[in-house]
């Protein structure tokens, strides 16, 4: 059998096996003791080079299997020999001097290359604009919310080889979708595959944390000529919960983690519930159907438990949740001028227009504003015309944030489940027709979560 191996392609494949194993122990090593943090480094180490060192393995048999057919048939048996070094020869030695340095420079080279090519797939610029040009509405809404700190990776990768790996594999099925042109209009969402909340954002927010209550104002407009101002303040019952001191009250009660809710959607944006399942601290289960719906039509559907993502589905892309609560939020804090004659009304008739594209839409905005204005409010348009312009500005940005012709979104196409005004949210469970079988149902108090002030 040894001599079956001397052959060239068992010694590619065992020359192969051996560098990228040595490779591979070496960065097995830095990772377990925690040298090296970032996630796109397995991808390098934990999928190539196994996958390099393994099919060196098998070309070693492979290349025996081809020799002994060349045997068998007659033919001379392949000669592989290695070269004959004598460091006492000068030009021998020269060779191999330069050899090793240039060894070592191409080995820097590609080290280099492959760490700034890594630290720049780990970018948000990367996840953002580069490779993922259709997530232009979710990178959009990404810079401007609350997680525009946390880069994409944290939480749709986030440490362990386990779950980078089954991102990978979705992201190269998307990389294949975009290059064909086949990827959804707008992208769907919920994501598929998506890391659980306690593995991501409970790295940094803590889920037993008693956050008490806290109170709201809301400011609304309505689309008459002074803009009349309507305040709501309540109180939100955000409440938490601990496992530990027993305390599960407000909303938060839901993250409790003695409580164990499980629910199967009937739709794919999970929009639908037909199913909750509750087990409390005291181990009593308690199963909740939606109205007209059976245990059979549950069949195959799959159940999830509830964690933060269920609620809070928008963290990091959030958009407006109609374009009237866009507009009230920006006359609330003066970035446009609540006494301009019907301001709401017509940035909310501008913004709400379709337009083919961004550019298109910055002209048309522009134009209907100035010229209802300078038609109807001619003293107006002239005595405040820095006002005005300032809210065409307002009004074309908040079109840029929220609408994406090319990809299909609009106002309210994706639902956020925070609250229960512009979408279900809330009430997707708590609507008081999901019954148990002892006619215990799911209740829809207002108190239980707020109290109007």
């Amino acid at each position: 059998m040894g001599s079956l191996l001397r052959n060239a392609i068992s010694a590619v494949g065992a020359g192969f096996a051996a560098l990228t194993g040595l490779l591979f122990i070496a960065v097995f090593l830095l990772d377990l003791f925690g040298l090296h943090t970032n996630p796109y480094i397995g991808i390098l180490f934990f999928l190539v080079f196994p996958a390099i060192f393994g099919a060196g393995l098998l070309l070693v048999p492979l290349g025996a299997w081809v020799e002994r057919r060349r045997r068998r048939a007659g033919r001379a048996p392949s000669d592989v020999r290695w070269p004959r070094i004598d460091l006492n020869d000068p030009h021998h030695r020269h060779v191999v001097l330069g050899v090793v340095v240039l060894t070592v420079v191409n080995l820097l080279i590609v080290s280099l290359a492959a760490y700034r090519g890594v630290e720049f797939m780990d970018s948000v610029t990367f996840c953002g604009q580069v490779c993922h040009s259709v997530m232009e509405p979710e990178f959009t809404a990404y810079q401007d919310s609350a997680h525009s700190r946390v880069t994409c990776v944290e939480c749709h990768i986030g440490p362990g080889a386990p779950w980078f790996v089954r991102s990978k594999l979705s992201g190269t099925r998307q990389v294949f979708a975009v290059l064909m042109d086949s990827h959804g209009r707008p992208i769907p969402s919920p994501v598929e595959n998506l890391r659980p909340a306690r593995d991501t954002c409970e790295r940094c927010h803590w889920p037993e944390k008693f956050h008490g209550d806290k109170v709201r104002e809301i400011r609304e407009y309505a689309e008459n000529e002074k803009n009349t101002e309507t305040v709501t303040t309540m109180r939100v019952h955000v409440g938490g919960g601990s496992e530990r001191l027993g305390i599960a009250t407000g909303i938060h009660w839901h993250m409790n983690v003695a409580n164990d809710i499980e629910y199967v959607a009937m739709d794919e944006e999970r929009q639908s519930i037909g199913y909750v399942r509750l087990r409390n601290r005291q181990g009593v289960t308690r199963e909740y159907f939606a109205k007209g719906v059976t245990p059979d039509q549950l069949e195959g559907r799959e159940r999830r438990r509830m964690d933060c993502m269920d609620c809070h589905n928008r963290p990091a892309h959030p958009f407006a949740l109609s374009a009237e609560r866009a507009v009230d939020d920006a006359i609330a804090i003066g970035e446009i001028a609540r006494d301009l004659p019907f301001a709401k009304r017509e940035v909310v008739a501008a913004i709400k227009a379709e337009y083919p594209d961004h550019d298109a839409a910055s002209a048309a905005i522009a134009a209907r504003l100035r010229t209802f204005y300078r038609t109807t409010y001619a003293p107006v348009y002239a005595s405040r015309r820095p006002d005005i312009e300032r809210a065409i500005r307002r009004a074309d940005q908040l079109y840029r944030r929220n609408v994406f012709p090319r990809m299909r979104v609009g106002w309210g196409t994706y639902p956020n489940n925070i609250g229960h005004m512009a979408f279900p949210g809330c009430f997707r469970c708590h609507d008081g027709e999901h019954a148990a079988r002892d006619g215990r149902t799911i209740q829809q108090e207002c108190d239980m979560c707020h109290e109007f002030l």
